[in-house]
């Protein structure tokens, strides 16, 4: 599971918490904080 910090790669990332999806549009992209709820551990969905 990634989580804040991490560079996961390119793609659609769900919140564990809330379910806010965010996108990387590149490799080097760093996941950050929930922007709703401030949560730090994701999900890749695509």
């Amino acid at each position: 599971m990634p989580t804040t910090g991490e560079k996961p790669g390119k793609g659609k990332y769900k919140c564990k918490k809330c379910g806010k999806v965010i996108t990387l549009d590149n490799d080097s992209d760093q996941l950050p904080p929930c922007p709703v709820c401030q949560h730090t551990e994701w999900d890749k969905i695509q």
